[in-house]
């Protein structure tokens, strides 16, 4: 299932980059969606828009279109919430103000979940993810379980990057924490500021209907993630009634992170896209003519 059945144009409209938990530098996500035949891509990588630039100029050298974009890290009902954000200005300051507090938390997150497998009597640290990284992260990029995932995987922990979520990271595990974070309300407050185009990320995911209905209530995005890797058949037909239901445009997106351990994490990058009649809606809600 895979969106509305354009081939001619299709976009996958979520992607992760090395900018956050990515493994592909911003412009290789940008070729790949060439070799696949992609008309364009979103560039989506959580609470930071530091690859954007980078595939916006490759985007112009291989005739790809980049929508620019971001996934902010929300929380609600006690689960955690992403909120995607497309077509927003990427440089408002006060946006990457914003994202930079956000980035805050997450470390303070990573540090609380690196104690807690610690105790555990697993020997690891955050050096050694920042290590496993071959290079040095930016202010302006954020650090995810999947790199700790990672770090888990090379020290014989875990067997791959799925076990170290089951085992460790996954929410409800040992090795899970999550400090206090804004509303998703306020992600799409925050979008909307920066001229963007806020839409709930993967509703399927949080495993709670009622939940996404409260947060479509009150946050009125202009969107939900329809097609998703991890939304079967029904969860497709459930929320293109849920979007019908509240007027949303209904987007889709691989959430590709790259291949780790000889496994693509998600879905291959193009595996779930939408048509150019999804990627107007959206800039037409974005004010783009």
């Amino acid at each position: 299932m895979n969106g509305e059945h354009n081939q001619n144009e299709r976009y996958d409209l979520h992607t992760h980059t090395r900018a956050s938990d990515g493994m592909n530098s911003p412009a290789e996500n940008v070729r790949l969606a060439k070799e696949k035949g992609l008309t364009g891509l979103a560039i989506t990588d959580h609470d930071t828009v530091a690859g954007l630039q980078e595939a916006m100029e490759e985007g112009e050298k291989q005739g790809v279109i980049v929508v620019p974009g971001v996934e902010i890290s929300t929380r609600a009902g006690g689960k955690d919430i992403h909120v995607l954000g497309y077509f927003l200005n990427f440089n408002n300051s006060v946006l990457l103000e914003r994202l930079e507090g956000l980035r805050a938390t997450r470390d303070a997150r990573n540090e609380l979940i690196i104690r807690k497998l610690q105790d555990l009597g697993l020997e690891i640290t955050l050096d050694e993810v920042l290590a496993g990284l071959d290079r040095t992260l930016r202010d302006d990029e954020s650090l995810g379980r999947p790199h700790i995932a990672d770090a888990l995987v090379r020290k014989g922990y875990a067997a791959d990057l799925r076990d170290a979520f089951d085992r460790y990271l996954g929410e409800g595990k040992p090795g899970y924490a999550s400090l206090p974070r804004i509303a998703p309300e306020e992600a799409i407050d925050w979008i909307r500021d920066a001229g963007g185009v806020p839409v709930l990320a993967h509703p399927g995911l949080y495993g709670d209907d009622d939940l996404v209905s409260a947060i479509l209530e009150r946050g009125r995005p202009a969107g939900v993630e329809v097609y998703h890797s991890d939304h079967g058949p029904e969860d497709v037909e459930r929320y293109l009634l849920l979007a019908e239901r509240y007027g949303l445009i209904p987007t889709g997106g691989s959430d590709y992170h790259g291949v780790r351990q000889g496994v693509v994490f998600h879905g291959d990058l193009g595996s779930r896209h939408v048509s150019d009649k999804c990627v107007g809606l959206l800039k037409e809600a974005a004010g783009i003519k």
